[in-house]
């Protein structure tokens, strides 16, 4: 443990000395989950509306101010030809356009389900579906209020949703983002520290040294677990006060979920060191082998249910992806360590793995 302690202290030192190395472990991931946060966000509001009202009916209005009062639309326009429908569409002016028909009113008196249609600019398909359903809620809404009457139906479904009631994409992204910030500075830190050893010409020296490949590797990683611990942690409480992130579980659970993480982390970046020749090299095969994996594969962003079979595959050696799902029953659900039991395991083998395979590389050196 003296030895552990003494690896540790050189490079505390060292980390002390360096002063951009130590901004880049404390400070920039709140700086990232500021500008990400906000940047990165599912939830569209304010669409650009156009209306052609052809009912000009007290029940047409009644619709349009529906649309308008739900916040997801701003009208910016009224058309009165399928030009101007063409013209503020092809221009960006308007990115739906709401056509309420002659009759429409007529039909609704009628007992007859009316219909209205909405032109979206599908440029965006993700975004155009999204406000599609939302046009779909607001009028079939609005036919039932205008109606005055329920459907005959034989069961009627009472929708509740648990954990995210607002269904803010930001309790989604959020915990996605620290787990990418993590991965940024513990990877990179421990990657860059000892391939900064060997371009310095110090690793012969600590080689000398009467300390195991072991000791020399748990004194380089504690120092880095410590700051990207306190870093990851300190993340959390930004989004907690910038996104509101709630956090239901205890943090004493949300401590242990972040340090299997990290210590996985840090390991892949101590694997890539022993590899990597000089800096250059290691951060450009952290990004291929870390973060692109933790972006693309880890369901921060991108369902995994949605990808290929062979892909889904490849999902269960990103730590990742089971650091997502632990965040997230801790923070959103309140789960505690017996309800994680199989991410938290996943976590920690793959830990043991790449610690052991960079213990193995540097003795093997």
């Amino acid at each position: 443990m003296s030895g552990v302690l003494a690896v540790a202290m050189k490079e505390l030192r060292q980390i002390r000395r360096d002063k951009r190395s130590l901004l880049i472990l404390l400070f920039i991931p709140c700086f990232f989950l500021f500008l990400y946060g906000y940047a990165l966000n599912f939830d569209i509001r304010h669409v650009p509306l156009a209306v052609q009202d052809r009912d000009h009916s007290e029940e047409s209005r009644i619709l349009v101010a529906a649309f308008v009062g739900s916040t997801y639309f701003d009208q910016v326009a009224t058309v009165e030809s399928a030009a101007d429908i063409d013209a503020l569409l092809d221009r960006g002016i308007a990115r739906a356009v709401l056509v309420i028909p002659e009759g429409f009113s007529r039909d609704l008196h009628a007992g007859t389900t009316p219909e209205v249609q909405v032109v979206l600019d599908g440029e965006n398909a993700n975004s155009a579906t999204t406000v599609l359903g939302y046009a779909n809620a607001i009028a079939a809404d609005a036919a039932v209020r205008l109606s005055g009457q329920m459907r005959a139906v034989a069961v009627t479904a009472a929708p509740r949703i648990w954990y995210n009631p607002e269904l803010r994409s930001t309790l989604f992204l959020v915990p996605g983002l620290i787990a990418y910030l993590a991965t940024i500075t513990a990877v990179l830190s421990t990657a860059l520290s000892i391939v900064r050893e060997k371009e310095s010409g110090t690793m012969e020296q600590i080689r000398m040294a009467p300390i195991s490949t072991v000791t020399f590797v748990l004194g380089k990683t504690l120092p880095y677990l410590v700051l990207s611990q306190a870093s990851a942690l300190l993340v959390v409480i930004a989004a907690m006060g910038l996104f509101g992130l709630p956090m239901r579980g205890d943090w004493f659970t949300l401590s242990l979920v972040i340090f299997l993480f990290l210590a996985g982390a840090l390991g892949t970046g101590l694997l890539v060191s022993t590899v990597a020749p000089t800096q250059q090299v290691a951060f450009q095969m952290s990004m291929l082998i870390a973060f692109l994996p933790t972006f693309m594969l880890s369901g921060f962003i991108f369902p995994i249910s949605s990808m290929p079979l062979g892909l889904q595959y490849v999902t269960t050696v990103v730590p990742a992806k089971y650091f997502l799902v632990a965040l997230r029953g801790v923070v959103l659900k309140g789960l505690g360590p017996a309800a994680l039991l199989a991410p938290m395991s996943a976590m920690a083998v793959f830990a043991s793995v790449v610690l052991g395979l960079s213990a193995a590389r540097l003795a093997r050196r």
